[in-house]
């Protein structure tokens, strides 16, 4: 196999086992950075190895044993205590049996311990089951980079200094951890369905993962309603992903996407199993964004849309999930409902809240230009443009500048 062959099996072997890999040794270490450093290794040496010794039959299984021999060595080297010594036994024992119907979603329920804030348990999870990046990690809480590897390391400080035990709660107390797992399944599949950086919008991979983990959720947790509606809302959204991007890799907005080539049997399955979730009674933020994709997604045409419902669902959602990208997203759906200029006294609030948000002067540019404000317009479009994290969202409003440029130059010579 060629060196290019062998670098995309390291990494697709990263995407499927770096989180069984890291966890394994926590585990067995109860070392957080002992663990990354060592599984870190256990890819780099793939990277050295699988060239001239070929592609394991088990890669997941070969990267286990050397991160594991890895963090052996370093352990033994620094072993001057008895409590060190300790931990180089249990490095060598085998793994305890595990009653879960998956791994991974037995190792998010573990990583996600209620003595840590909500949010730093779901980004210290994100980071350290998904690997997602810190960078990643930081867009989809709209902090700076620097701001979100602090919290991290706090996060990694306080397990270690209050000895927080790295093993599964009894079934009694999973629920108290079932937010925080719905909330790692939601922004692993959001970095999927809109990556938050690189060339492509789409990580297909990401999505598919997030998917099976809220089935299996679902399947062992039948009775809890917000975890059938963030399923439903990932089917929902998941059912007209191929037609978001074209053949060129180019975005395609949801009012021209193809809805002809949208899974309508999976958007009648998903709508089945949303309603009876919305039936309990008990509602939550999953669910209402599911009814939102569920109008979105029964809507034979663009011009069908039912955007008054839609924009009373996010005046629901808000009191559930009080964040300025709902209340953006309200906005559009205002916008669509009573025409742009009720939009933009609404996204005009939210300037500060969401400095530096790339769809926020987007949305900004969109409503400007269907109020005939050009050359608003433009600079929006711009600011949009330079704040962009992806190239398909790049060509995307790059696209709208030169018709906006073109538009001008037009009115000028006439």
């Amino acid at each position: 196999m060629t060196a290019v062959g062998v670098a995309a099996e390291v990494a697709a072997a990263f995407h499927r086992e770096w989180g069984s890999v890291v966890a394994t040794l926590i585990r067995m270490t109860g070392d957080w950075d002992l663990a990354e450093e060592c599984a870190q290794d256990a890819f780099a040496a793939a990277l050295e190895r699988w060239p001239r010794d070929g592609v394991p039959r088990r890669p997941g299984a070969w990267l286990t044993t050397t991160a594991r021999n890895r963090a052996l060595d370093r352990l033994r080297r620094t072993a001057t205590e008895a409590a060190k010594l300790q931990e180089v036994a249990m490095l060598a024992c085998p793994e305890e049996p595990t009653g879960w119907p998956d791994e991974r979603l037995r190792l998010i329920f573990t990583c996600c311990h209620p003595a840590l804030p909500m949010e730093a348990r779901v980004a210290f999870t994100l980071r350290t089951l998904a690997g997602l990046t810190t960078g990643e990690i930081a867009r989809a809480f709209l902090v700076p980079e620097p701001t979100m590897a602090k919290r991290l390391v706090r996060a990694k400080q306080k397990i270690r200094n209050a000895a927080i035990p790295y093993r599964v709660p009894p079934d009694h107390l999973l629920p108290e951890r079932v937010p925080s797992v719905l909330a790692v399944l939601y922004l692993l599949f959001n970095e999927g369905y809109a990556a938050s950086a690189g060339a492509d919008l789409v990580r297909s991979a990401l999505c598919a993962e997030a998917i099976r983990l809220a089935r299996w959720l679902v399947g062992m947790m039948p009775d809890e309603p917000e975890a059938a509606g963030l399923l439903a809302l990932m089917l929902l959204h998941d059912a007209r992903r191929a037609t978001r991007v074209d053949p060129a890799g180019d975005l395609v907005t949801l009012a021209e996407q193809d809805r002809s080539r949208w899974d309508r049997a999976l958007i009648e399955e998903d709508v089945a199993l949303l309603e009876p979730a919305l039936r309990r009674g008990r509602p939550g933020g999953y669910q209402i964004q599911a009814a939102i994709a569920a109008c979105h997604a029964t809507a034979r045409t663009a011009a069908e849309t039912d955007w008054a419902e839609i924009a009373a669902l996010y005046g629901r959602l808000r009191r559930y999930v009080p964040s300025p990208v709902v209340e953006l997203n309200r906005a559009v759906a205002v916008a669509e409902a009573d025409g742009p200029a009720a939009g933009l006294v609404l996204v005009e609030e939210l300037s500060g809240a969401l400095h530096g948000y790339h769809l926020l002067p987007a949305t900004r540019a969109d409503l400007l230009r269907r109020l005939g404000r050009t050359d608003e317009a433009e600079a929006a479009y711009a600011q949009a443009l330079a704040l962009a994290p992806t190239e398909a969202e790049r060509r995307f409003l790059a696209g709208w500048l030169r018709r906006l440029g073109g538009s001008r130059t037009s009115r000028a010579s006439s």
